[in-house]
C-alpha cells in the first residue's frame, strides 16, 4: 500500500511540475517509447535471470503491496515459543521435543503459534538446529558457525530478486537513449517537413530518455530497495532465534537464553523486559 501512494506521489509532483510550466500531456503519450523501453527492460531480466528468480521477483511484488513487516507481536510469538520449547527441554530432556520438531504443524507447542508456522525458513531453522543437537555432540561454538553459515546462504538467497531489480533499474536509462535514437533516426527522415513537425517528432523522441531515468530513479530502483529491506528483516528476525538457541546450548536458563534472543529485536519493535516476563507468566498459568 505505501509504495502505492509513493508511485502516486511520484506520478502527480511530476505531472503538476509539467503542466505548471505549460506543459503537453499529448506529447508524453509516446506508447512506442514505452514498449520499446518497457519491453527491452523485460527481455533483458528474463535474460539474465534464472526462472527461479524471476519467480522469486514475483513474490517479492507481492510483499511489497501487502507492506507487511516484522511488529512487536512478530517478536513476542517467537520469544515465547522459545520459551516453551526451552523449557520443556530442560524439564523433560531433549528427546521429549523430537516429536515436535519433526512435525511443526502437528506439535502443540507450534500449533500455539500459526504466524510463525508459516514462515518456512524460521520453522526450519528452529526444527534443524535443535535435531542437530538432539542428534549430535556439537560445542556451542560450532553450532553458531553452522548458523551463521545458514543465514548468510538464506540471506543471499533472498537477495537475489533484489539484485535483479537493481540492474534492470540501472539499465533504463541507457535504454531509454535506446529509445530516443530511434526517434531522432525517424525525425531525419523528416527533414523535409515543416518546423512544427521536426518539433514535434523530436520531442517525441525525448520523452524516451525522460521514461527511462524517471522509470529507473522513481519505481524500479526503488522496488528493488524495498525488496532488500524485507530481506533485512527476515534475516534480523532469524537472527533473534539464532542467538536464543545458541545461549540455551551454551548452557543458559531458559529465560536467560530468551533475554539474550530479546536484546537483539530491533529496537522499535522490541518487547520490553517486563512485558516478555508478564507474557511467560500467563503462558505458564
Amino acid at each position: 500500500m505505501f509504495a502505492l501512494i509513493g508511485a502516486c506521489v511520484v506520478i502527480a509532483c511530476i505531472a503538476w511540475g509539467y503542466h505548471h510550466g505549460g506543459g503537453n500531456f499529448h506529447v508524453l503519450l509516446q506508447i512506442g517509447e514505452l514498449v520499446i523501453i518497457g519491453g527491452a527492460a523485460a527481455g533483458a531480466f528474463v535474460i539474465a535471470n534464472p526462472m527461479k528468480v524471476i519467480k522469486a521477483t514475483m513474490q517479492g511484488f507481492v510483499k511489497i503491496l501487502a507492506a507487511k513487516s516484522y511488529g512487536k507481536n512478530d517478536y513476542m510469538e517467537v520469544l515465547l515459543l522459545l520459551s516453551e520449547i526451552f523449557t520443556k527441554i530442560r524439564k523433560e530432556g531433549l528427546v521429549s521435543i523430537e516429536s515436535d520438531v519433526d512435525r511443526p504443524e502437528e506439535s502443540k507447542i507450534f500449533s500455539k503459534y500459526p504466524k510463525f508456522l508459516k514462515n518456512h525458513h524460521a520453522v526450519n531453522l528452529v526444527a534443524d538446529t535443535l535435531r542437530t543437537v538432539m542428534t549430535t555432540s556439537i560445542a556451542p561454538h560450532e553450532l553458531e558457525a553452522l548458523l551463521d553459515n545458514e543465514l548468510e546462504s538464506v540471506h543471499e538467497e533472498e537477495l537475489a530478486p533484489s539484485k535483479a531489480i537493481t540492474n534492470i533499474a540501472d539499465a533504463l536509462p541507457a535504454l531509454g537513449i535506446v529509445a530516443a535514437v530511434l526517434g531522432i533516426i525517424i525525425t531525419m527522415g523528416k527533414m523535409k517537413e515543416p518546423p512544427e513537425v521536426l518539433g514535434q517528432a523530436i520531442a517525441a523522441a525525448l520523452v524516451g530518455t525522460f521514461l527511462g531515468v524517471l522509470l529507473c530513479y522513481g519505481f524500479v530502483g526503488p522496488l528493488g530497495k524495498n525488496l532488500e529491506y524485507i530481506v533485512h528483516e527476515d534475516k534480523e528476525f532469524l537472527n533473534v532465534l539464532k542467538i536464543g538457541i545458541i545461549a540455551f546450548v551454551g548452557g543458559a536458563a531458559p529465560q536467560i537464553a530468551v533475554e539474550f534472543a530479546r536484546r537483539v529485536v530491533p529496537g522499535h519493535v522490541k518487547p520490553t523486559f517486563v512485558e516478555v516476563e508478564e507474557a511467560i507468566r500467563a503462558l505458564k498459568k
